[in-house]
């Protein structure tokens, strides 16, 4: 974890902590279950109809006793077996509720669907989704960008494990873990937030995390709250989300050793605004609270402005308390916000990935940059060409497999050109960016068997303190030119000629000069227009001739354009015939691409993002650094082309960084391109 982040943390817990022994309001149940049939009670769910709120169903984890199901009033309605049932939680899925629970004894988490309409209740897992630990805990998160569904499992030994839920056949979920976080120690309770998609997660002794739920997400912990040092007298005995809105979103924990409910103000940092108690009917606390649920939209005249559930483990009959969230608002003089505030839809598109290449062999930040390269008579032998910037150059054929590693050094990007002479012949000349050397990589692609071959003359020194982004031109008279950028903002460009001996030398013809870190680039031949991405500030567009001069244009600047986030890193285009198509920028810092028109003032189309492909296990792309796209058709199911990018978090499952492919297809269809 970032030590300052925890640091900050810490400090404002501990200028804001107030005396523990403070007494705390106490809220009164306004309604219980039945004790469940065999004891236990240890989860708990509302289920809640948005036809008629006033049906809503309680469901309850009761260990072996299974899943029970209660109505409003508390009577038992139904039970379903389920081994060693030991949480729960739902998700509305338009005309029946979802519900997820652990089941311990068989190590598996198990789907099922409730119809508001019937009352049915039916299993929907396609299949066992096994556990490799008994599990501890699990919740629930539906995605406000792309609607997916995901089950986060915890398990004692400190497991986390992110599931994506996807559609099967006949209306049933299947599984597959997308994402692994790791704990030091045993976590029991979670909950996430749907609409700005934060997890809470409560380690067992130690304190409350906040996570991004998102499975391409940087998986590092913010802590709201800890153990002495904080509000939090010991272990914490459940969470719920009470989300009002703005100025009225709440987490609430059981801060169960103290016999209090913390508030936090979501709105506000996680900011700590207060602790009420609990008083059961004939005055008797809740001993030993094992589990919440919250919901803030109206749920029957009793309960106007929402209920937290509470599961009631250790007093005699095992149950489930409810309270009216108006109660305790009204206690912590809390502002209530909205019935059911909606979210920001997002303007983003998306897409899934259909192929990944096999991993690039370093750890941690390596893979960086593809090139596609384009088979002159079998579109569907195409490669890509990619950086391993810890080692070296690697080729790929379109099902994702290696078929060779030159280990030349810290390639940083790579692009490609055809058209060029070489000794007698035409060939396609791939030209790297070498910062081990801080030199010009240059290599020619056999088409027989797609492996690179060396035709530097030399070292073709750069000049540059650390050679960079890289990408290639080729002007109208057939001259291939090399443009390389510098960490400090100079892209130097340079001829790239072919020598008497069947070799290649490079030659500096011009300097451009930008105020900040560059590296994604993109020449446009047709055109000749080149394309910059200044990482923290602009798309930019200037002349690629070396007689063109300086002088540029920002096609969009990131503080202009709300779909931008930095750093703009790689650039790509798409060319069509007239001067048409697209230009394709990585905004690395909310994991999407952006989209502008090749022609004209390349004026912004719109965005996609690359998500999970439950179907075929490819996990999304996020923290793309490179990338690449083309028009020509590379066989079967990419006849209008391909967009090839880094993955800068290989999660599913977690291995080494690589690359992945999307079907242009899919990418026009969501932006309703051309």
């Amino acid at each position: 974890m970032n030590r300052l982040r925890l640091t900050a943390s810490l400090l404002a817990l501990m200028t804001t902590t107030p005396a523990l022994a403070q007494t705390s309001p106490t809220v009164g149940v306004v309604g219980a279950t039945v004790p469940t049939a065999q004891g236990g009670a240890n989860g708990v769910a509302l289920l809640r109809d948005p036809k008629d709120p006033a049906r809503g169903v309680i469901a309850a984890s009761a260990k072996l006793g299974g899943l029970e199901l209660y109505g409003l009033d508390g009577q038992r309605i139904a039970a379903i077996p389920g081994g060693e049932v030991y949480a729960v939680d739902t998700r509305d899925d338009g005309p029946r509720a979802l519900l997820a629970v652990l089941d311990r004894q068989a190590g598996r988490l198990r789907l099922f669907g409730r119809d508001h309409a019937s009352g049915g209740t039916a299993a929907i897992d396609a299949r066992p989704l096994l556990l490799d630990y008994s599990g501890e805990g699990i919740c629930l998160h539906r995605s406000v960008r792309d609607g997916a569904l995901y089950a986060f499992v915890m398990g004692r030994e400190g497991q986390l494990d992110q599931w994506l839920l996807y559609p099967a056949a006949d209306g049933k979920l299947d599984g597959r873990v997308v994402r692994t976080l790791r704990l030091s120690s045993e976590a029991k309770f979670c909950v996430a937030d749907d609409a700005s998609g934060a997890l809470y997660v409560a380690q067992k002794a130690v304190g409350v995390w906040r996570y991004d739920a998102d499975p391409e997400a940087e998986p590092v912990p913010v802590i709201v709250d800890i153990n002495r040092l904080g509000h939090i007298a010991g272990e914490v005995g459940g969470l719920a989300v009470i989300n009002g809105g703005k100025g009225a979103d709440y987490l609430v924990a059981a801060n169960a050793d103290a016999g209090d409910y913390n508030v936090y103000d979501r709105s506000a940092g996680d900011r700590f605004v207060g602790a009420f108690r609990v008083q059961a009917n004939g005055g008797a606390a809740i001993e030993g609270p094992s589990g919440l649920f919250g919901i803030r939209a109206p749920v029957g005249p009793s309960l106007p402005a929402g209920a937290l559930l509470i599961a009631d483990d250790r007093n005699a009959g095992a149950n489930s308390k409810i309270l009216s969230w108006r109660d305790i608002a009204s206690a912590l003089n809390l502002s209530l916000g909205q019935d059911a505030p909606a979210a920001e839809p997002s303007k983003t598109v998306l897409v899934q990935a259909t192929m990944e290449t096999e991993p690039v062999g370093h750890d941690g930040d390596a893979a960086d940059d593809p090139a596609i390269w384009v088979h002159p008579t079998d579109p569907a032998r195409s490669a890509i060409i990619a950086t391993d910037k810890k080692g070296g150059l690697l080729v790929y054929d379109l099902s994702g497999k290696r078929l060779q590693y030159l280990a030349d050094g810290k390639m940083n990007n790579v692009d490609l050109r055809g058209g060029f002479k070489l000794g007698g012949k035409t060939v396609t000349l791939v030209a790297a960016s070498d910062r081990t050397r801080k030199a010009i990589g240059l290599y020619t692609i056999d088409p027989e068997t797609r492996l690179l071959t060396s035709v530097a003359d030399g070292v073709q020194a750069s000049g540059l303190s650390d050679p960079y982004g890289l990408c290639l031109y080729r002007d109208r008279k057939g001259v291939i030119f090399a443009f390389i950028s510098d960490p400090d903002g100079l892209v130097r460009q340079y001829s790239l000629t072919a020598t008497a001996k069947g070799k290649v030398a490079a030659k500096a013809v011009r300097d451009l000069k930008f105020d900040t870190q560059t590296e994604g680039c993109v020449a446009d031949d047709e055109t000749g227009a080149l394309y910059v991405a200044e990482e923290d500030a602009a798309l930019w567009k200037l002349g690629a001739d070396a007689k063109a001069g300086r002088a540029r244009k920002a096609v969009a600047r990131v503080a202009d354009n709300p779909a931008l986030k930095d750093d703009l890193e790689g650039v790509g285009l798409y060319a069509q015939p007239n001067g048409k198509g697209y230009l394709v920028v990585s905004s690395q810092g909310n994991n999407s691409y952006a989209v502008f028109h090749r022609e004209g003032d390349n004026a912004y189309v719109g965005s996609f993002a690359v998500t999970a492909n439950g179907d075929n296990g490819v996990d999304g792309i996020s923290e793309t650094d490179g990338l690449d796209v083309t028009s020509a058709s590379l066989g079967a199911g990419l006849e209008t082309g391909v967009f090839v990018a880094q993955d800068g978090r290989n999660i599913s499952p977690p291995e080494h960084q690589n690359f992945k492919l999307v079907p242009w297809s899919a990418i026009a269809a969501k932006l309703k391109l051309e």
